[in-house]
């Protein structure tokens, strides 16, 4: 939250301090239960499950800003383990769309704490392609987030 003093002192922080989700540029939709087949040797939850559960969340998200139910992941950049999540611990994602390219979409997303709201992972640079019936990139025509479900794949509505 941006203007929270730091350490009772009433001095802001300094803003590449704050998170994503304290800048207030992106919202958190989905949330999972860190179960026991999600754990990994150490009783924390298994790195490899999460960015399984952030590349499925990316790829809906994708969908429907593209409006193609064919957009595939291109890239990640550096993945941030900031701190763990144990067993029964509820976990949120976030994620938000940073630019529009000519067929991709970038993207960026955190994982948090949902009571602590402590960050549990980061990556600055999701990259998705969106995909013709050729199966190669191709055009979206898209500049901007969508906040309705206007994009939906023309597959998927019904009359």
């Amino acid at each position: 939250m941006l203007g929270r003093g730091a350490g009772g002192t009433g001095r802001a922080q300094p803003e590449e301090k704050l998170s994503m989700a304290e800048k207030g540029d992106i919202s958190f939709h989905t949330r999972k239960w860190v179960r026991p087949e999600d754990l990994n040797a150490n009783g924390t939850l298994f790195g490899g499950s999460l960015l399984r559960w952030i590349d499925e969340e990316a790829a809906i998200y994708a969908i429907i800003q593209l409006g193609n139910g064919h957009a595939v992941t291109k890239y990640m950049s550096e993945i941030n383990f900031v701190s763990s999540a144990k067993q029964g611990d509820l976990i949120e994602m976030g994620l938000t769309a940073t630019h529009f390219g000519r067929t991709s979409l970038t993207m960026r997303a955190e994982v948090r704490n949902m009571f602590t709201r402590q960050s549990i992972l980061t990556i600055e640079k999701l990259v998705f392609v969106n995909l013709g019936e050729d199966g190669q990139p191709a055009p979206h025509g898209y500049t901007e987030i969508t906040y309705t479900r206007d994009r939906v794949p023309r597959q998927h509505l019904t009359d």
